[in-house]
């Protein structure tokens, strides 16, 4: 069998990913990626120490800030809302460690990532995990043939539950573990709060405006609004109204109704194809605009710079800087970054 690097965190799908590799006759050496301090790493060493298996602890902090922490912050300033997980996936995980998987002589680099991967070298496929609530395929779409050449997914044919019986099975301490939902550092969920004391300057606040350009109220930075928000707004309109737009460059956050959220046209940059081959015509797909949310019936036309998804249905307050990810059947096809109207 193979020498496999298993990228560790501690918790309990990335120590069950290494307990199966290891079952498959593999041999495994973990590894965990320290990110903000060395206090994180006791965790996944603990699980290689009961799994019997050697541990690795690469100190990864300038790239983590320089990659993901710093672009996030950069986005965010810049009127959109970024999924730094993403970009932690593309640099590190599967940057990074798959360079470090090489110099350890390992074969393969192996992620507790629920999401299957079929097919063969130069013709790999990325799908939906048999566990369809914990599918991690939406933040995977920009993987490359040469790095699934690489890599490999355990947990894809397993449910959440399914994997905690395991890791009790093997009396881990991660079996009972809770989980985190939020970005790993911003544990508070306090994006704009973050911001300030990452760039050591107090967000500028500006105005708010209606649809039709009338400014109507003052608000505290582009950055501490989303689109789609309605809490915390602040603004006497007599209805409900929701943050619609935000342009960083004037300073303004715009609000309006319920409807004025709504699109059928979404437009997508840096598109990545999983095959390397963007399809010649457009081709009908299911998107997904968040992590969360189920795939949409869509027509994709890509020119060449820009994707553009035309969906059946219109669809609720798609923020520039999320991913666009686009399904043939329960396969990735490819996604990209949603960004404002060419």
């Amino acid at each position: 069998m193979s020498k496999v690097l298993a990228a560790m965190s501690g918790g309990v799908d990335s120590s069950v990913c290494a307990a199966l590799l290891q079952r498959m006759g593999h041999e495994v050496i973990g590894v965990t990626m320290i990110l903000s301090s060395e206090a994180e790493v006791s965790s996944a060493e603990s699980a290689c120490k009961a799994l019997g298996i050697e541990f690795h602890a690469v100190d990864m902090r300038s790239e983590f800030d320089n990659c993901v922490v710093a672009p996030f912050v950069a986005s965010y300033l810049g009127g959109e809302t970024p999924n730094p997980c993403i970009n932690c996936n593309k640099a590190l995980k599967f940057g990074a460690l798959l360079d470090l998987a090489g110099r350890l002589g390992c074969q393969f680099l192996a992620t507790g990532h629920y999401v299957k991967k079929t097919g063969s070298p130069g013709n790999w496929s990325i799908s939906v995990a048999r566990d369809e609530k914990k599918d991690q395929s939406y933040v995977l779409y920009n993987l490359t043939q040469s790095q699934l050449d690489r890599l490999l997914f355990p947990l894809g044919d397993l449910s959440k539950q399914e994997v905690r019986e395991i890791a009790d099975s093997l009396g881990l301490e991660s079996a009972h573990k809770s989980e985190s939902q939020d970005i790993c550092f911003i544990p508070d969920g306090d994006y704009a709060g973050f911001i300030t004391r990452y760039t050591g300057k107090a967000l500028e606040p500006g105005s708010f405006i209606d649809s039709n350009g009338n400014v109507i109220g003052r608000h505290k930075g582009v950055a501490a609004y989303t689109i789609g928000q309605r809490r915390g707004l602040d603004l006497p309109m007599g209805q409900r109204v929701y943050v619609i737009s935000k342009d960083a460059e004037k300073g303004t956050v715009t609000v309006g109704t319920e409807a004025e959220l709504m699109t059928d046209t979404v437009w997508v940059r840096d598109v990545v194809f999983t095959s390397g081959m963007a399809p010649a015509e457009p081709v009908s797909v299911t998107a997904r605009l968040r992590y969360s949310q189920k795939p949409q019936p869509a027509q994709l036309s890509f020119d060449g710079k820009f994707a553009v998804l035309n969906f059946d249905v219109p669809q609720r307050a798609p923020a520039p800087g999320q991913a666009a990810v686009f399904y043939i059947g329960d396969t990735v096809l490819g996604g990209g970054t949603i960004t404002v109207n060419n």
